[in-house]
């Protein structure tokens, strides 16, 4: 019987020079491109501008990489960023936090929204977060590539072992592994997907966007709920979290579950209003 899974997988998937090509970036690109498809679909299904479509992946693509670095670094360590500053253009050594590319897209499509496409934000939210759930499940995948984000020791028969030295090992040290640990990685990636396939069918086959902001708020809802529950199985990602009720992880996701279930509430007050109920 199993007791528990031993992970060695190398996060690189080659080398050029000294820089390393990680599995990480592959995912986060492969999820991206699939993504730009399936919007690419609604705009056709919409018949809107492609000109449209491709200021919103540009504008995507920014709001998330740099909110996503700039929230690793202030929400979790930004003692030693901001004495630091050079090193937080260095992303591609890692550190990215989905709240703070959440707010960074909030950000980038309000400019879309008032530069480009003059429609709501809603309205472009509740295209843009169908496929973002695919995104931030190859995301999570690309942290288990990584050693990275696991969860505390249990001895469930799908525990992991993964790699702590991976720096040392990686020079030609033994590896020294962590102890039998949830892995967390994939019950994120597993509760993303799951959004992804509810927010997908909202789309196309209940027609969800004909209500403004409903799959917006159903998105929310069901990635930062998962992500507060999943955070008591994680370990802390700082050592100032060590003491806290809650967790930095719980506390941001907070704010966004409440906000996807007034989306919800008043895009479904609307819709009765509208139809007299």
């Amino acid at each position: 019987m199993l007791d528990f899974i031993t992970w060695t997988a190398d996060p690189a998937i080659f080398t050029i020079g000294s820089r390393e090509i990680r599995w990480y970036g592959l995912a986060f690109a492969i999820g991206f491109w699939i993504g730009y498809l399936i919007v690419q679909k609604m705009w056709k299904q919409e018949g809107l501008k492609q000109e449209w479509i491709d200021s919103l992946l540009m504008y995507t693509i920014l709001g998330t990489a740099i909110g996503a670095r700039l929230g690793h670094c202030l929400f979790y360590a930004p003692d030693y960023y901001l004495a630091n500053p050079v090193e937080i253009l260095k992303i591609w050594e890692g550190g990215l936090a989905s709240h703070g590319g959440t707010l960074g897209i909030i950000i980038a499509i309000y400019i879309y929204s008032k530069r480009v496409s003059h429609r709501s934000m809603l309205w472009t939210f509740d295209k843009l977060v169908v496929p973002t759930g695919l995104v931030a499940a190859m995301i999570r995948l690309g942290n288990l590539m990584n050693h990275e984000i696991y969860g505390h020791p249990t001895d469930l028969p799908w525990a992991f072992r993964f790699i702590e030295n991976l720096h040392q090992w990686k020079a030609g040290a033994e590896p020294i592994f962590s102890a039998p640990s949830h892995p967390t990685q994939l019950y994120e990636a597993a509760c993303y997907l799951a959004t992804f396939a509810l927010c997908y069918w909202l789309y196309f086959k209940k027609q969800a966007w004909h209500k403004e902001g409903f799959i917006f708020g159903v998105f929310m809802i069901c990635v930062f709920a998962s992500r507060f529950f999943i955070e008591f199985l994680k370990n802390d990602q700082e050592a100032f979290e060590a003491n806290m009720l809650l967790n930095m992880g719980q506390l941001l996701s907070i704010p966004f579950v409440l906000a996807g279930i007034y989306f919800v509430w008043r895009a479904q007050e609307k819709t009765n209003v509208k139809s007299g109920i």
